[in-house]
């Protein structure tokens, strides 16, 4: 299945580098771009995307506003210059499915992608961490199945922002091999996605 994908941002040069980058997945189609919130809402009405990219600050709509009017029609992903807490809270609250800094890489834009058709929310490392470490630590709830050491190794790396491919380079594993660890990660402390397991990394200690 090929995921279909609209571009709204008020800036013509990230609108044709993200599209360069998701044009080249084999899995990944980008089918239409709107300078401004407006324009997206109704472009994504009249297309009915998979997925809608957006930059939260456009003429007319911003993105929070595209996103409280698209996300229960569509996936969202809020992409945006501005690393403000605010907006990622708005965002998130507004149903957004991932939050991207435009600086995260072009590999979290495609990971953000795959995540929000998996049902998954991806959150740009940097802001993660920084959400995350103002959680309120609990004591460590004891797991019935408990994490063996590379698994808890895994677990700190992704609570500390990295990625799945820097996660692989620094422990000298293959993508896949990261990939089924955090799968059994994710269901032995009963986290969703990676950001739970951040959190549970960060809440019960693991990582300081």
């Amino acid at each position: 299945m090929t995921t279909r994908i609209l571009l709204a941002d008020d800036q013509e040069d990230v609108r044709i580098g993200f599209r360069l980058i998701l044009d080249a997945q084999p899995d990944m189609t980008v089918i239409g771009e709107a300078a401004d919130g407006t324009r997206a809402v109704q472009l994504a009405r009249h297309l009915r995307p998979d997925v809608v990219l957006a930059d939260i600050r456009m003429p007319g709509l911003d993105g929070l506003e595209v996103t409280r009017r698209l996300a229960a029609e569509t996936r969202v992903i809020v992409v945006t210059t501005f690393d403000l807490d605010e907006y990622v809270h708005t965002a998130l609250r507004e149903g957004a499915c991932g939050f991207l800094l435009k600086r995260s890489g072009p590999a979290l834009l495609v990971e953000a992608v795959r995540a929000a058709m998996a049902g998954d929310t991806l959150i740009s490392p940097q802001v993660t961490v920084r959400l995350l470490q103002g959680l309120t630590r609990k004591p460590p709830p004891p797991l019935d199945d408990p994490l063996t050491a590379r698994e808890l190794e895994i677990a700190r790396l992704v609570a500390r922002g990295h990625t799945n491919a820097r996660i692989a380079g620094e422990l000298t594993i293959s993508l896949g091999t990261v990939k089924t660890h955090i799968g059994h990660i994710q269901r032995k402390v009963g986290a969703a996605n990676r950001v739970g397991i951040a959190a549970w990394a960060w809440s019960t200690g693991q990582v300081t």
